[in-house]
C-alpha cells in the first residue's frame, strides 16, 4: 500500500480538488503569531475599560477586522483561521508559548509547527512580558491544592482546560434558519426585557448581551472583508470562470452569515465561517462540529436540483471543498503534560452522517451517499466522520459506509443512535433534542446546539489499583499520593482489595472534579466566548455565557481508561492469588514491582491462565461490569458548577499510551510503562475468541448508563475482499448494536503494511490508521503510538 498527496485520482476528484487536496496534504503546520500580536496590543490599551464579557467580543471584533484573509485559486469555500492554510495561531490569553515551546515546535520529528526565528523575537518581545501571570493556565496551578498536583503529576488523571478551552461543542440547524442579523434581533429583544428592577443578575446580563451583539458584528465583517477581496481578485483574473467563481463567492459572503443561507453553496459557507469564528475566538479542546450536517444540507441540496442550480456533482465538488477546509486547520500546538497524552494535528472535527431526524425518521439522504463517497475519494486527515445506524437505518447505505470502512482509512466510525439517544434521555434531555444530538469528536455524545458538553480530562483506572496495591503510594515516584488503604499483603480476600481500590478510586475523582469545578469558573470569569454563545440554544434567552450554563444542558464528562487492562488485572489477582493459591500476594508484587524479572513462569501462568476481559467468559466480564458501575457511583450525578452533573466516558484518544507510561507492570502481565487497554476494547492480545465474543462480552454492561463508549477492532485486509465479507461486517455491527452497543471503529490493516511503513515511511504518506476515537497519519505517530496499533489483536475471521 504505497499512497501519497499525488496518489492515483480515484473518479468523481476533479481537477480543482486534486489541486486544493495537493496544496493542503503537502503544506506543512505552521504557528501564525498574528492573532497574538493583535490581542495583546488590545489588552494592553483596553483591558479594565469595559466588562470581561464586552472585551472578549472587542477583542474578536478587532481581530476580525485586521486578520489577514486568504482567497486561494481553485477555492469555493472560503475562510482560514490563520492568514494562510495550516497556519494555527496561538492563544496566549490560555497559555503562552515560551520561547523554549517554539523551538521544540519547530524542530521535533513529530506534530512540527513551523516558526521562523524572526517571529519568535517578536514573540519574545510584544506578547510574552504582557501575559506572564495573566494566563488561564498559570491561574490554574497558582490554585491547585498539592495533593492534586501530586495525582497529576503521577499520572492519575489529566486536565483538559489546562491549557485549551473547553470544548466538544456541535451545532443544530438553527443557523440556516436564521443570519445573525436575526440572532442581534433576538438580543436586543432580550435586552429590552431586562428587569433590572426585580432581577439581581440583569446588569450581568445586560453585558453579556452586548457581547453577543458585537461578536455578531464581528463574524459579519470577516465575510464582508472576504466578498471585498474576491471582488477584487475577480477584477483582475484572466479566466472567464474565475472570475464568475469570484463573484459567486462575493455575493455568497455579502449574504451569510449576516442572513440565513438560501442555497447548497450559503449552508456550507454558513457554517464555515461559524466554525471559523468559534475557533479563533477561543481554542475550543476538540473543534466544532457541525453535528448532523448532511440532514441540515438535505433541504439546500433537493431544493437546488429541483429548481436547476445545481447538480450532484456540483455538491460533491462544495461538499470535497469544504473537507479541505477542514483539513487546513491543525489543532492548536499543546504543551507540557498535554502534549504527552494528545499528539497529533487532529482538531478532532467530526460529521455526523445519516441517523435519525428529530421526529425519530430516518436521517439518511442523498447528501449523506455524496459524503461517503468524499471521505473514501479524498483521504486526508480531516474532518472525522462517523456514520449513524439506528433500526430504521437502510442497509443500503450500512453497506456504502462498510465499504468506505474496507479502504482502511480509519474512516468512518459507527455510532449507535438508539442506544445514545437513551443514554441522553437518562441524563435529562428531551427526546427530541437527544434524537438531533449525537457524536461531538471522538465518542461522547450530546445535544447538539444545545450543550456545553464538557470533557475535564482522563482518568488512569489501572494506575489507581497501583496505588491501591501500594497502600496509596505512587511507587515510581514514592510519594503519597492516594489513602492510606492498607497493606494488600494483609488482605484476607478479594472483596477486601476490591473495597480497598473504590476507596482510592472515589478520592481520586472528587479530587479532580474540585480543581475542575474551579476551572470551569476561571473561564466563565476571565475567557467566556461571546460569540460561541450565540449559535448555542438558551444562551441567548438566559443572557448568560457558553461557560457560565447559558446553554440549554450544561455536562461535564470524565474519561476513564484502562477498563480492560484494569479488569484483567484484578482477575488475576482474584483467581491465583485469593481462590487458586497458585501465587502469594507477596509474590505477585515482588514481580510487578520488579518489571516481572525473574518471573516469566508467574507471567506466563497469568497470561495463559486466566480468563481476560473481551472473551465472552463471564468470570472475567463480571469483574468489568463492576468496575464499570463503581466508575459511574464514583462519577455519575457528582455536581459541576453549573448546578448540572458530571457523568462518566470510556474514552482515551491516546491518553492510555501516556497512562502507561505513568504505570509499572500491572498483574496481569503487562510489562511496565507499556500502553494500557483503551476505551473499553480488551486489553492488546487478550482478545483470543473473536470479534463476536469481544461484543458480547461488551454488552454485559448498559451502555446508556455512561455518555459514550469505545470498541477498537483490527481485522486483515483479507477478511473483506468480496461483497458477502462487506455484509457480514454489517452484520458484526447490526449484531452489537441490537445488543445494546454504543460504538465501534475498526481499522483494515495488517501488520506486514505497518511494519513496512515503520521501515519506509516514505512510501506510506497517506497511510490513515484509526487510533482510539480519531484517525491519524501512521507516520505522524511516535513509535509508541505505532506499537499501540500493530500490537493490537489482528482479526482473520468473524
Amino acid at each position: 500500500m504505497t499512497l501519497s498527496s499525488t496518489h492515483t485520482v480515484p473518479p468523481g476528484m476533479n481537477p480543482r480538488i486534486q489541486r486544493l487536496r495537493k496544496l493542503s496534504v503537502d503544506t506543512e503546520p505552521s504557528l501564525s503569531i498574528e492573532r497574538a500580536l493583535h490581542e495583546t496590543a488590545f489588552y494592553r490599551e483596553n483591558y479594565g475599560k469595559c466588562s470581561i464579557p464586552v472585551l472578549r467580543a472587542l477583542n474578536f471584533y478587532d481581530h476580525c477586522s485586521k486578520k489577514s484573509i486568504y482567497i486561494g485559486d481553485d477555492e469555493l469555500i472560503v475562510g482560514e483561521r490563520g492568514p494562510r492554510p495550516k497556519a494555527v495561531p496561538t492563544f496566549p490569553e490560555l497559555t503562552c508559548h515560551s520561547v523554549e515551546d517554539f523551538h521544540v515546535l519547530n524542530t521535533r520529528d513529530q506534530q512540527r509547527y513551523t516558526i521562523s526565528q524572526e517571529d519568535i523575537d517578536t514573540y519574545a518581545r510584544e506578547v510574552i512580558p504582557y501575559w506572564q501571570g495573566k494566563t488561564i493556565r498559570e491561574r490554574i496551578f497558582g490554585h491547585v491544592p498539592g495533593h492534586w498536583r501530586d495525582m497529576y503529576e503521577a499520572g492519575l488523571f489529566t486536565e483538559f482546560m489546562e491549557q485549551r478551552a473547553p470544548g466538544h461543542t456541535a451545532l443544530d440547524g438553527q443557523i440556516y434558519r436564521k443570519g445573525m442579523l436575526d440572532f442581534k434581533n433576538q438580543i436586543n429583544s432580550e435586552i429590552e426585557r431586562l428587569d433590572f428592577l426585580n432581577d439581581p443578575e440583569a446588569t450581568d446580563k445586560l453585558e453579556e448581551l452586548k457581547a453577543m451583539e458585537i461578536s455578531c458584528d464581528a463574524v459579519i465583517l470577516f465575510a464582508k472583508r472576504h466578498a471585498d477581496l474576491a471582488e477584487q481578485l475577480a477584477a483582475t483574473e484572466k479566466d472567464l470562470q474565475r472570475v464568475a467563481e469570484l463573484k459567486t463567492i462575493a455575493a455568497v459572503c455579502r449574504r451569510v452569515p449576516a442572513h440565513a443561507p438560501q442555497s447548497f453553496h450559503e449552508a456550507i459557507q454558513m457554517y464555515w465561517f461559524v466554525h471559523l469564528g468559534t475557533i479563533t475566538e477561543l481554542n475550543g479542546w476538540d473543534a466544532m462540529n457541525p453535528g448532523h450536517f448532511d440532514q441540515h444540507l438535505a433541504p439546500f441540496y433537493t431544493a437546488g436540483l429541483k429548481e436547476g442550480g445545481l447538480s450532484r456533482e456540483q455538491a460533491k465538488e462544495l461538499l470535497c471543498c469544504f473537507w479541505i477546509k477542514v483539513n487546513n486547520q491543525p489543532a492548536p500546538p499543546k504543551v507540557g503534560i498535554t502534549a504527552r497524552e494528545s499528539g497529533t494535528y487532529n482538531d478532532f472535527t467530526n460529521i455526523n452522517i445519516g441517523g435519525i431526524t428529530g421526529d425519530g425518521r430516518d436521517g439518511v439522504s442523498e447528501v449523506s451517499y455524496i459524503m461517503l463517497e468524499v471521505i473514501e475519494e479524498l483521504h486526508i486527515l480531516q474532518p472525522g466522520s462517523s456514520v449513524h445506524i439506528s433500526a430504521k437505518t437502510p442497509d443500503r447505505f450500512l453497506d456504502a459506509a462498510c465499504r468506505v470502512i474496507r479502504q482502511g482509512h480509519g474512516y468512518p466510525s459507527i455510532f449507535n443512535p438508539d442506544v445514545y439517544v437513551v443514554e441522553l434521555m437518562r441524563q435529562g434531555k428531551s427526546l427530541q433534542d437527544a434524537r438531533e444530538g449525537g457524536c461531538s469528536g471522538c465518542i461522547e455524545v450530546g445535544a447538539f446546539g444545545k450543550e456545553a458538553f464538557v470533557l475535564t480530562g482522563y482518568l488512569n483506572v489501572p494506575k489507581i489499583l497501583e496505588i491501591t496495591l501500594n497502600s496509596g503510594v505512587d511507587p515510581l515516584t514514592g510519594k503519597q499520593v492516594g489513602l492510606t488503604s492498607g497493606d494488600p499483603r494483609k488482605f484476607t480476600d478479594y472483596n477486601e482489595l476490591y473495597a480497598a481500590f473504590v476507596k482510592q478510586l472515589e478520592y481520586v475523582v472528587d479530587t479532580k472534579i474540585r480543581v475542575s469545578n474551579y476551572i470551569d469558573r476561571m473561564f466563565a470569569k476571565y475567557a467566556p466566548a461571546p460569540f460561541l454563545s450565540v449559535v448555542i440554544e438558551d444562551c441567548i434567552s438566559k443572557g448568560r455565557d457558553y461557560y457560565d450554563s447559558g446553554p440549554r444542558y450544561n455536562t461535564n464528562y470524565i474519561q476513564c481508561t484502562g477498563l480492560g487492562t484494569v479488569t484483567d488485572s484484578l482477575v488475576a489477582l482474584k483467581k491465583h492469588v485469593f481462590e487458586d493459591g497458585t501465587f502469594t500476594m507477596e509474590r505477585v508484587l515482588s514481580a510487578v514491582a520488579n518489571n516481572f524479572k525473574g518471573e516469566e513462569f508467574l507471567r506466563q501462568t497469568i497470561i495463559n491462565r486466566t480468563p481476560f476481559f473481551g472473551n465472552d467468559d463471564d468470570y472475567a466480564d463480571a469483574i468489568a461490569v463492576q468496575v464499570y458501575h463503581d466508575l459511574l457511583a464514583a462519577i455519575d450525578g457528582k455536581p459541576n458548577s453549573k448546578g448540572e452533573s458530571f457523568h462518566l466516558n470510556m474514552l482515551s484518544t491516546t491518553c492510555h499510551i501516556y497512562f502507561g507510561k505513568m504505570l509499572g507492570a500491572t498483574p496481569n502481565g503487562r510489562f511496565a510503562f507499556k500502553s494500557i487497554s483503551d476505551g473499553t476494547s480488551p486489553s492488546h492480545g487478550a482478545d483470543t475468541h473473536g470479534p463476536s465474543a469481544v461484543i458480547r462480552s461488551l454488552t454485559k454492561f448498559d451502555h446508556t448508563l455512561s455518555g459514550g463508549t469505545l470498541l477498537n477492532q483490527r481485522f486483515l485486509p483479507s477478511l473483506l475482499t468480496r461483497d458477502e465479507d462487506i455484509k457480514k461486517l454489517g452484520q458484526l455491527v447490526r449484531s452489537y448494536f441490537t445488543l445494546g452497543g454504543h460504538h465501534i471503529q475498526f481499522n483494515i490493516v495488517d501488520t506486514d503494511t505497518l511494519k513496512a511503513a515503520q521501515e519506509h515511511p516514505e512510501e506510506y504518506k497517506d497511510l490513515l490508521v484509526r487510533m482510539a476515537g480519531y484517525s491519524d497519519y501512521f507516520n505522524d505517530m511516535n513509535a509508541d503510538l505505532q506499537q499501540e496499533v500493530i500490537e493490537r489483536t489482528e482479526n482473520e475471521s468473524f
